[in-house]
């Protein structure tokens, strides 16, 4: 009874349990028992690990080795813990924890050892996805930094661009060559944005657009991911109209899955973006979460790679489910691109076959809405003339900027009191006889407590924010005409066209 009782015990364990004796060899042990659980956990029966060493489980074999020479010295030694990867009869691996105790005999021999082992690989992948998520905020960070720094470079270069282009409006030479300048100024500004795109999260900013410009819009920065691994091919149906998407995260899905496809692709590998229209018809959507009958804007993304197996296509939308070597995925892109095309009303499907590759597509409802206008500019704006005559107190920490900036307001008529700091600016704004009636500044950092502090003193002045937060707010208090947000790097036309528009409200 009483060792019925144990096997019994030991079969009720939640964790993996083997038993193990010395074999025949000295440096050989066999498994003599291993409990339902271990059996699941590895893919064999019990009948198959009978026999075997312990080690022949552990995907590196220097821990087969550790656990022998333990046994060896076990008498005078400790139990033996360690964790790592196990691999199982149909050739996939887990991640387990394990600790191997003495089951010492009346003569204090190490005859038998009691093994057990616990599934960590879900708790790893957790682990991993963390410091992923932890190295994503840092790359974010950076981002912003660099952004930061970028912003005020291209300030300067778009800038005295639209000064340059004054005065050579006659030259037609030389302003061509200063167009060329600031074309490359936009893109630059383009380029900043998607950047910042990958270090943070956003809520969806719905706008109408085409589907076909916006993919092609991108294709450079596609095309570009792809590098040497393959090629790009565009397949536009130009039947294809508008959806409602938000353009920076949608962005991200056409990134997530061209990285996807270049990471399948072998030689001659080739990735193909195509639009078009797909009809679902009634009968078709039979569980709720089937899209409802009707006609859909098709985006699709094939590559011939090495394609997916049907078992990995079942968990492919998964947070954390990744196909990639260790540090070579998080298991998070999908899924993000599947809550971003749910989010937009739409829905993915995906079929694959081994060495077939893979074909994504994205179902999205089409709107009769008209496409929201772009930022389209494709010459040098000249500056207007507001001819302006109020006092504005600028802050600007960068010094190029802000002796451009001063330099094109006073050429304009305004009075301006220009500083590095919100706290120096505070300072002079003190010592003025008239009351200042714009603040172009930063509201990051102390720019909002010098609106606050300003605004006690003069509350019909105004604000212009040039913060690079999307989501900027105005101080409370202060009327919404008499606020407005200029993000960097921004046209030095379009500053003083806000500036003028603020104090004229």
């Amino acid at each position: 009874m009483p060792d019925a009782l144990l096997a019994a015990a030991l079969r009720a364990q939640d964790d993996g349990v083997l038993i193990a004796r010395q074999g025949r060899a000295a440096d050989r042990l066999e498994i003599i028992f291993a409990n339902e659980n271990f059996c699941a956990m590895t893919g064999y029966t019990a009948d198959a690990l009978t026999g075997r060493a312990p080690g022949f489980l552990h995907a590196d074999k220097a821990e087969a080795k550790k656990i022998v020479r333990w046994h060896a010295g076990a008498p005078q030694g400790r139990p033996l813990a360690g964790e790592g990867f196990l691999l199982r009869k149909d050739g996939t691996s887990i991640h387990a924890a394990w600790n191997f105790s003495v089951i010492p005999t009346a003569r204090h021999r190490a005859a038998h050892i009691v093994g057990t082992y616990r599934d960590t690989t879900e708790k790893r992948r957790l682990q991993e996805a963390l410091v992923h998520a932890q190295r994503l905020d840092a790359v974010g960070r950076l981002a912003g930094g660099v952004a930061h720094d970028f912003n005020n470079l291209l300030s300067v270069i778009t800038g005295y661009c639209q000064i340059l282009a004054g005065q050579v409006m006659g030259q037609p030479q030389l302003l061509k060559e200063v167009e060329e300048i600031h074309q490359a100024g936009l893109k630059a500004a383009a380029l900043t944005r998607q950047l910042l795109a990958f270090g943070r999260r956003q809520p969806l900013k719905i706008r109408v657009l085409n589907l076909n410009r916006f993919v092609t819009a991108n294709a450079d920065i596609l095309a570009r991911l792809l590098g040497e691994a393959g090629r790009l091919e565009l397949d536009l149906d130009p039947t294809v109209g508008q959806v409602r998407v938000d353009p920076t995260q949608f962005q991200q899905v056409l990134l997530n899955l061209t990285l996807n496809a270049r990471d399948a692709l072998r030689r001659e590998g080739l990735v193909t973006i195509s639009t078009g229209h797909r009809t679902i018809k009634t009968g078709r959507n039979r569980r709720l979460t089937d899209a409802p009958p009707g006609t859909y804007a098709c985006l699709t993304v094939a590559d011939n790679g090495t394609g997916m197996s049907a078992a990995t296509q079942e968990q492919l939308f998964e947070p954390f489910f990744t196909t990639k070597p260790e540090g070579k995925g998080s298991g998070l892109g999908l899924s993000l691109v599947h809550g971003i095309v749910q989010q937009s009303g739409g829905f993915i499907t995906v079929k694959s076959e081994l060495s077939a590759g893979s074909t994504f597509e994205i179902f999205l409802p089409e709107t009769n809405l008209r496409e929201d206008p772009l930022d389209r500019r494709s010459s040098v704006e000249p500056l207007p003339s507001t001819l302006g005559h109020e006092v504005v107190l600028l802050v600007e920490e960068d010094d190029v900027v802000r002796k451009m900036v001063t330099g094109i307001l006073t050429a304009d008529g305004y009075r301006v009191v220009a500083t590095k700091t919100p706290a120096t600016a505070l300072r002079e704004s003190r010592q003025l006889r008239a009351p200042v009636q714009l603040l172009i500044a930063n509201l990051g950092g102390g720019g909002e407590d010098l609106a606050r502090a300003l605004q006690a003193t003069e509350p019909k002045f105004r604000v212009l924010s040039t913060s690079t937060r999307e989501n900027d707010t105005p101080l409370a208090g202060l009327k919404r005409n008499r606020w407005a947000h200029l993000p960097k790097p921004y046209a030095l036309s379009e500053l003083l066209k806000a500036a003028r528009s603020l104090l004229d409200a």
